[in-house]
């Protein structure tokens, strides 16, 4: 890093006198003295006086050392200008021994100066740094020397941790706020000076050669930050980092988390800083802060933040006791005891020593002449930055910087301007005279770069394009004071400095990064590779500087739609592309290579400011719509290309004409940047010129004009104005007045050229320049009469005008005239006749006469009705001053009768869900809102429907209440009537009373827990609109709507529309119009609190949240909690939180709560909230103390780590599962295995100290499970059964059987009653024996076994072990032991253990006794015999010749005697060891040779001693019996090799990686056949699970095979078909298929009936699909009869085959030309055994009588053929 120190010059001299400029000598001076001096015992630390700690002597000998220093560097100088190079090397090698014997001794006490580097930056490290960078979920943190720290969010603070895990909890009503809640930008500040503890750091460099990723994280929080301080090391001047836990008017609390103290902070108003932003003051803010002194009981801190505190550096903590007050960021008064021109070394409080290094010395960055500036013994101010805990020694690392004194950021000034740095220089700018300054030979430069105050730094591999060695001052191109130019790539601003580089190629470079790339700008690039994705070329990814790369989507590779893209681009191509848009945070960037766009001269615009109405800017398609099109331009800025500015000409569908991805140019029309809106057209404003402009203009609605016709469709007209050009549009439905018939007739007689007079024009666009005309006649007689109507103001009451039919709906029409004015013709308008038919016997563009009954000036609206022809009165809207037509009531004569409060009659004449329609008269309409009819519950007589009991043109009373306006649902007076207005009328009995005067109810005058008559007047997801009287509504939850469960699952089928509620009041609010309301019984939970909720409650809730995991489950306004997966079923297979839906209503049950956290936890299960009795298959588990070991349980996966499985239990009861336990055999891959949620089955291992240990063995989570013995259950004289897991020579290590992986030794001395001398002779690894415990050590876990057979004489007839002897170990013996002789070896006597070489266990290795379950079996193998070659699956675990071994070896024992046998004298006597061979098959690898060497050519002997060697895991030794078998089978046995080579390949698959697999696949190809190796090692891949390889084969198979080979096509299909699931892809490999293989009829044949086939037999198949494939052969290849029989055959085999389809597939089959007699008689016979089968006697005959009938008429066709013949012969004779 920055500013190391040099040792070369630590190990020559501690102090020189020379400049930092000076040379380093290479010869010692004359032995002197040593010139390091250091305290003695006897001096005191602090002379008084502040003398030096140097003598005058010690003086003395420093002055000459440094004169004898620069004498001989001049010497040293001349002399290499004269010598020789071979004089030289002389020399310098003399130096260097000379050097070495008379240099002084390095002391290893002194002090190291040490700069901070990535290396000594280690765990509980502390280190000052500042706030360089925040992100959204982590906090940049610049430290010295130019390292960077990361923070994440988690690790600020307590308090913001606290509130992120609540966030998480939260609702998703909430979500948005909590996200602003933890905005890490409204808790930092860029510059803000923190004090961090290192937690960890990551070298990366191993996993990625060549690129560093190295990560440093940091932790703010105050517990560790604070690390090491104790209450009494917290005095005045000492520094804390605290955290604010709460905001008081006058200050804040805050947290410092000493340990063991209950020691606050608190920090008054007065004291924060100016620069601290009261916003950033949040609960969780963290702040570095200085100790003013402590509250009179010592029990809070108070702390500054004022920078004349904080960046004192004269106000060190002088009340400390030790050096644990002096943590980073505290200023300190430091003693000098040593300088060097790389640093300076001091005392602190007279013991602890500190260093300031290179750059904090201020020599690197400033130039400071530290041996001028500095004396030894001197003081100086400095502050703390960091700890080297890895330290032999305690010391601190010091900063002597202005700006770290004074913790303020640094600023420099150039040109006069005083700015920040990166103010004055940008990232990337470049800086042409940077001038070195001062060389550091193996660090880099530091050089001037024109900014006063401001060095930089130019590290030595950014000096120049290629490797520097080394630097120098003097010489060479960067020696002192020579001037180059540079570039800026970053800035420390901890340390002040610029970074800079010196390179070509980076000052060459257009952009460093991607923020300096200019949006718009045209760069070259070079492709760096081919996307490519299931449609073919997905993009391009092209490199356009160093580190910097973009992607140029698929439809930005062209201006068309390439075909074949892959063809015209490939790696490394050179390319020139234009920058569409950056995206920094996610290191985006979009190019594009559009030729239109790349070579475009238009600026590029990508932002609203750029943009002017009119501009002309090219763009991109990127969605076609309905009606236009999004173009985007650069940047994010897209625009709407509407479907009418797209053409001159008529667009009906803009898909037919645009593309996604095609280029356009376009016209900016409009745009609002508030409302981010801009409108584009593709016409071009140039064409429509001045004139058009002018007569466009002119032209008014109602003008009439003759056209000439341009072009016609069915639905428009395209015309051309005489007089100005101009284009406009006449729609067909325009023509005519009369039906559609004469409309189309009219069409057909204009033709294109034709000039149409008289057109009236109808409307008018001039901003789109879109003129529509019309040849209505009735609309031309209008205009000429001046009676058009067009606007509000042209229209009077009562006037005739004309018009059409717009729009139609079941109860108005809409009726439109000239310049899109409308008016509603409401269905009480329109005579009686139309009021009947359907759409009143109107159709859309239907000329009418209408008559104006209503005008809304103020609102634009017009209301008009059909004059009748019969002079029927029609029914208007009464005036104030109309008489009443037909009233009910004599006293009303006419309108003004009618007054708010009077009594009167109504008809009724239609009943509705919530209100009565009533008149009071034929042109006085009132209506009766539900809530108006009833006083209490009673007189309803059914609730969902309480208004069933009126009927139309029932006469009821009723009493005036007001005027209800239907538009705003309001109040009116009796004056303000309008068309959209009735009156408001009550029928409740206590309104009409005599005397009685309803007064209004109002949300004022509401009180809550009063209860009213409520009735439904709107249903929505979650809750009831309900209606107390017309106006006024109020709201109820879905919760509070009954206490009825049931009924709260459909809302709307429980409570329709004007259902009759009795309702509570539970809050009202006037001010915001709200009222909520409750249906439910007094009394009941409703107002569900914390307070009130208690463990095992039964509650309904509705869930409001769903994920994969739980159900967020809301139980009132206030209360809400999770259901996990291990709560929702008592089954565990049925939980499922997906089956369930946001909204739906359950029952839960209150399992924990915890009130105070407000946390709660329900559970479904139905053994809780319905029935204790119910069926539990899942036992549920809160506790950890329900659990036991040996329990059997199911479980939940809650985590999967790299130590293994985390599994939830119930609750908080979570288990682990350690790798060695989730499978009795290997896997490889085991997390893919596993999956979050996935249920487990397994046996509780332990339960200590309340961690829980699981094993998901089978062989562990059986029945018959025994707990494994453990060194505690081991007595002496216990027997115990084991395997040797390793034969040394002065024992053997023993394996116990059914033990917590114990293993005993048993010694040489142990083993045989006489001398065994090594143990190997007798034992080998994986034997089986029998031992007996002679010693249990459990304090030091040793455990003494015996094996001598004197030990077992007792027991001998009670086990299955034979003894050979008693000067043998015992040994398990799994063989025939009646031929004694064939069991001795040759090593003194001892007996050879046969049967027990493959046993499964370990390899060999002490270490190895945590792999002990990690073989696998890659398939299971018959157990009679050797198993034959299997493409997938293939056997390494030898289990059939382990099983043929085991047969013979049991009937072995059941027929030897049970006796001992006699001791054997004569250990030397040859055995014939093939004979147990022919008994028990090959057990160890020198029967396997045995076996080989007489059959050499057997690829399964081969195969299965490859199985033999992997049963041990011995991988290497398995390929090495794979070569040889591939070297010594002869080349005629070509499938035995090709064996080998499958088998190979099954080897690699399931343990090697992808480079062996593909070393092994090519070999095999070039020795066998090319085309059957890779189908093999697809049928590897299917049957190891590993899909997607098998699939990237088939498509090599296809490009290689696929021309000659149907089977290749078929295999891939078959795979697609049953394996991937993918019918659909494997129904287009069928064209793809054929278009390879040609038309030659054997590769079709070969082809077409295997593919139909997979139709019928795969479970992904469609008959139909299959039918149709048959069906087209059949129609191509009638005589091929073959094909009738398959297609039979498949329709037959179907399992629900239908009856019908094969009667009539054998009726066709009958019928065919070309069938043969012999075939006939087999097809009839089949017909036969089927009708046998699946018909009855009707159907048997009928085929009978087919048979016959063809029978007959193939005789009758034979002679026909023969007469002719006959006759020929009669005519010869």
């Amino acid at each position: 890093m920055l500013g190391s120190e040099s040792a070369k010059d630590d190990k020559k001299k501690p102090v020189k006198a020379a400049k930092p400029g000076s040379s380093k000598p290479e010869s010692s001076a004359p032995a002197a003295t040593s010139v390091v001096s250091r305290p003695k015992k006897e001096e005191p630390l602090f002379p008084r006086g502040g003398a030096s700690i140097l003598t005058p002597l010690e003086y003395k000998q420093i002055q000459i050392q440094a004169r004898n220093d620069v004498l001989f560097e001049q010497e040293a100088g001349e002399a290499g200008k004269k010598t020789s190079k071979a004089t030289t090397k002389q020399k310098k090698k003399k130096s260097k021994g000379d050097e070495a014997s008379t240099k002084p001794a390095r002391d290893e006490d002194a002090v190291k100066i040490e700069g901070l580097n990535f290396k000594r930056l280690v765990k509980g490290s502390l280190v000052l740094g500042t706030i360089c960078a925040i992100n959204q979920l982590d906090v940049a943190v610049a430290l010295p020397n130019n390292l960077i720290g990361h923070v994440s969010i988690t690790a600020i603070s307590d308090c913001l941790t606290s509130r992120l895990h609540a966030d998480a909890a939260a609702d998703d009503d909430d979500a948005e706020e909590n996200e602003d809640d933890v905005d890490l930008k409204s808790h930092f500040r860029i510059g803000q000076f923190v004090r961090a503890y290192v937690v960890s750091t990551v070298d990366g460099s191993s996993t990625a050669p060549g690129k560093l990723k190295r990560r440093i994280e940091l932790s703010l929080q105050p517990a560790l930050a604070n690390s090491g301080t104790s209450e009494q090391d917290v005095v005045e001047g000492s520094t804390l980092m605290a955290s604010v836990v709460s905001v008081e008017d006058h200050g804040f609390v805050m947290d410092i988390d000493v340990a063991d103290s209950t020691l606050r902070g608190f920090l008054p108003r007065k004291q924060l800083d100016e620069s601290v932003p009261d916003e950033n003051m949040q609960p969780g803010s963290v702040l570095f802060c200085i100790v003013t002194g402590k509250s009179a009981n010592g029990k809070v801190a108070q702390l500054s933040t004022l920078a004349g505190k904080l960046g004192n550096a004269s106000n060190p903590p002088t009340a400390a006791t030790n050096i644990d007050s002096f943590l980073p960021g505290t200023a300190a008064d430091i003693l000098i005891t040593d300088i060097s021109q790389h640093g300076l070394v001091g005392k602190l409080m007279g013991s602890l020593d500190v260093t300031a290094d290179l750059i904090h010395s201020g020599a690197g960055p400033n130039g400071v002449d530290l041996e001028e500036k500095y004396k030894v013994g001197s003081r100086l101010k400095a502050r703390v930055i960091c700890t080297f805990p890895a330290a032999k020694r305690p010391k601190l690392g010091i900063s002597v910087l202005p700006h770290i004194l004074s913790l303020k950021p640094k600023t420099g000034t150039k040109d006069g301007q005083q700015a920040l740095p990166l103010q004055l220089l940008p990232y990337s700018a470049l800086v042409e005279a940077c001038t070195v300054r001062r060389v550091e030979p193996e660090i880099g430069l530091y050089v001037d770069v024109g900014v006063d105050g401001i060095s930089g730094f130019v590290h030595i591999s950014h000096v120049k394009d290629g490797k520097v060695d080394s630097l120098f001052e003097n010489s060479g191109p960067y020696k002192l004071d020579s001037v180059h130019p540079g570039r800026v790539i970053g800035y420390d601003s901890f340390d002040g400095m610029f970074l800079l580089s010196f390179e070509k190629h980076i000052l060459d470079q257009p952009f460093l990064r991607i923020e300096d790339i200019l949006i718009g700008a045209v760069v070259p690039g070079v492709v760096e590779k081919l996307v490519i994705n299931e449609d073919g070329l997905g993009g391009l990814i092209v490199n356009i500087a160093d580190g910097i790369s973009g992607l140029v989507p698929e439809m930005h590779l062209a201006d068309v739609h390439l075909q074949h893209p892959e063809k015209k681009f490939r790696e490394g191509m050179k390319v020139k592309v234009r920058v569409l848009s950056t995206n920094p945070a996610r290191r985006q960037v979009r190019l594009t290579l559009k030729k239109t766009l790349v070579n475009s001269d238009a600026p590029p615009i990508q932002s609203y400011d750029e943009l002017s109405i009119g501009l002309q800017a090219p763009g991109t398609i990127v969605d076609v719509l309905q009606h236009g099109a999004i173009v985007q331009f650069y940047g994010r800025l897209r625009g709407f290309l509407p479907v009418s500015e797209m053409s001159e000409a008529y667009i009906q569908d803009p898909k037919e004409h645009f593309r996604v991805g095609q280029s356009v140019s376009v016209f900016v029309i409009s745009f609002d940047p508030d409302a981010s809106r801009l409108i584009v057209s593709c016409k071009d404003p140039s064409a429509f010129g001045l004139e058009k402009q002018l007569a466009l203009k002119k032209l008014e609605i109602g003008d009439l004009v003759s056209a000439k016709v341009t072009q016609k469709t069915e639905d428009d007209i395209f015309v051309e104005l005489a007089d100005s050009s101009l284009k406009a549009i006449l729609p067909v439905g325009y023509l005519t007045d009369k039906s559609v018939s004469k409309t189309q007739s009219a069409l057909k007689k204009i033709h294109v050229g034709q000039t149409l007079p008289e057109l009236v024009v109808l409307e008018k666009n001039e901003s789109r320049r879109s003129i529509t005309l019309s040849q209505k006649p009735s609309l031309v007689k209008a205009s000429k009469e001046g009676k058009l109507l067009s606007t509000v103001e042209g229209a009077r009451l009562g006037d005739t005008v004309p018009g059409f039919i717009r729009h139609i709906t079941p109860t108005a029409a809409f009726v439109q005239f000239a310049g899109k004015q409308t008016a509603l013709l409401p269905r009480s308008m329109m005579p009686r006749d139309m009021q009947t038919k359907l759409d009143f016997g109107l159709h859309k563009l239907q000329s009418l006469l209408v008559k104006i009954a209503s005008i809304d000036k103020e609102l634009g609206r017009l209301v008009v009705s059909v004059p009748s022809t019969d002079e029927e009165e029609v029914k208007t809207p009464a005036k104030a001053s109309e008489m009443a037509v037909n009233s009910l009531d004599a006293s009303i004569a006419s309108v003004e009768d009618v007054s708010i409060g009077i009594l009167t009659k109504a008809r009724v004449v239609s009943v509705k869900d919530t209100q009565l329609n009533v008149e009071l008269a034929d042109n006085i309409q009132g209506r009766i809102d539900i809530s108006q009819v009833f006083d209490n519950w009673d007189e309803i007589l059914h609730p969902t429907k309480p208004l069933g009991q009126f009927r139309p043109k029932q006469i009821v009373r009723v009493r005036v209440l007001g005027v209800h306006d239907a538009r705003n649902h309001r109040f009116l007076p009796i004056s303000h009537r309008s068309s959209h207005s009735v009156l408001e009328l009550s029928t409740r009995p206590s309104d009409l009373k005599d005397g009685a005067a309803p007064e209004p109810l109002s949300l004022e005058k509401i009180q809550v827990e009063s209860t009213y008559l409520g009735f439904v007047n709107n249903v929505a997801s979650n809750h009831l609109w309900v209606n107390l009287t017309p106006n006024v509504r109020g709201r109820i939850n879905v919760m509070e709507a009954s206490d009825d469960l049931s009924q709260l699952k459909d809302l709307a089928e429980s409570f329709p529309v004007g259902s009759a509620l009795r309702v509570r009041v539970l809050a009202v609010d006037p001010s915001n119009r709200r009222l909520d309301l409750s249906a439910r019984t007094p009394g009941a939970a409703y107002d569900l609190t914390w307070d009130k909720i208690e463990k095992d409650m039964v509650l309904p809730g509705r869930v409001t949240k769903v994920n994969d995991r739980q159900l967020i489950v809301k139980l009132s306004e206030s209360v809400a909690g999770p259901v996990h997966m291990v709560d929702i079923a008592d089954d565990y297979d049925e939980a499922n939180p997906l089956a369930h839906s946001k909204n739906e209503i359950v029952r839960v049950a209150v399992v924990e709560v915890d009130k105070s956290n407000k946390k709660v936890r329900l559970s479904m299960r139905p053994s809780r909230v319905l029935n204790s009795a119910l069926p539990v298959k899942d036992q549920e588990i809160t506790k950890v103390e329900t659990l036991k070991a040996g329990d059997i349980v199911r479980a939940f996966v809650k985590n999967v780590s790299d130590k293994g499985l985390f599994v939830l239990l119930g609750g908080d009861v979570t288990a682990l599962v350690q790798i060695k336990n989730l499978a009795d055999s290997y896997l490889k891959e085991w997390k893919e295995h596993f999956q979050v949620d996935q249920v487990v089955k397994g046996r509780v291992v332990s339960v200590a100290d309340g961690r829980i240990e699981m094993s998901l063995k089978p062989s562990v989570v059986d029945k018959d499970y025994v707990p494994l013995l453990t060194i505690s259950d081991l007595k002496e004289g216990q027997v115990i059964t084991g395997k040797v897991r390793k034969a040394e020579e002065f024992g053997a290590f023993i394996e116990i059987d059914g033990s917590a992986n114990l293993s005993g030794l048993c010694h040489r001395s142990e083993m045989a009653e006489k001398l065994v001398k090594d143990a190997r002779t007798l034992y080998n690894a994986g034997d089986r024996v029998k031992a007996i415990v002679l010693k249990v050590d459990a304090k030091l876990r040793r455990i003494n076994l015996g094996l001598k057979p004197s030990y077992f004489d007792d027991d001998g007839d009670e086990d299955s072990m034979d003894l050979d002897g008693e000067d043998n170990g015992a040994a398990l013996d799994s063989g025939d032991d009646s031929d004694v002789d064939s069991h001795m070896s040759d090593a003194g006597g001892a007996v050879l253990i046969t049967g027990t070489d493959n046993m499964q266990g370990d390899s060999d290795g002490e270490d190895d006794d945590d792999d002990a379950d990690n073989d696998v079996a890659m398939g299971d193998t018959p157990a009679d015999g050797l198993a034959g070659l299997d493409a997938g699956g293939f056997d390494w675990s030898a289990s059939a010749v382990d099983a043929d071994a085991d047969t013979k070896g049991a009937n072995a024992i059941i027929d030897a005697p049970a006796k001992k046998t006699k001791k054997r004298r004569e250990p030397e006597i040859q055995v014939d060891k093939t004979a147990e061979l022919d008994t028990h098959g090959p057990q160890t690898s020198s029967d396997y040779e045995r076996l080989l060497l007489g059959q050499p050519d057997s690829s399964q002997l081969w195969i299965a001693y490859m199985a033999f060697q992997m049963q041990v895991s011995e991988l290497a030794s398995a390929r090495q019996v794979a070569e040889r078998a591939i070297k010594t089978i002869s080349m005629k046995e070509e499938t035995e090799k090709l064996n080998v080579w499958i088998a190979c390949l099954n080897l690699e698959v399931a343990y090697g990686t992808s480079e062996t697999v593909d070393d092994v696949f090519q070999r095999a190809c070039t020795y066998n056949d090319e085309q059957e190796v890779y189908e093999r090692l697809a049928s590897i891949y299917i049957q190891s699970g590993k899909q997607r390889k098998a699939e990237d084969l088939f498509e090599k198979m296809l490009k290689k095979f696929g021309s000659k080979s149907p089977d290749v096509w078929i295999n891939y299909a078959h795979f697609l078909h049953t394996t991937a699931n993918s019918p659909d892809r494997a129904r287009a490999l069928l064209k793809r298929a054929t278009q390879s293989l040609g038309t030659q009829t054997h590769m079709y044949l070969a082809l077409m009936p295997k593919f139909a086939a997979l139709e019928f037999r795969s479970p992904n198949g469609d008959l139909d699909q299959g039918r149709s494939l048959f069906e087209s052969l059949l129609a191509n290849y009638p005589k091929k009869f073959d094909l009738w029989n398959q297609l039979l055959d498949l329709e037959t085999s179907v399992g629900t085959a239908d009856p019908a389809v094969v009667r009539d597939l054998f009726e066709r089959g009958s019928k065919v030309k070309s069938l043969k007699p012999k075939q006939a008689k087999v097809w009839f016979r089949r017909w036969a055994a089927f009708e046998e089968e699946k018909g009855d006697a009707k159907s048997r005959e009928r085929v009978s009588v087919k048979a016959q009938d063809w029978a007959r008429a193939a005789g009758e066709k034979k002679r026909t053929a023969a007469a002719p013949a006959d006759n020929a012969s009669d005519d010869d004779e």
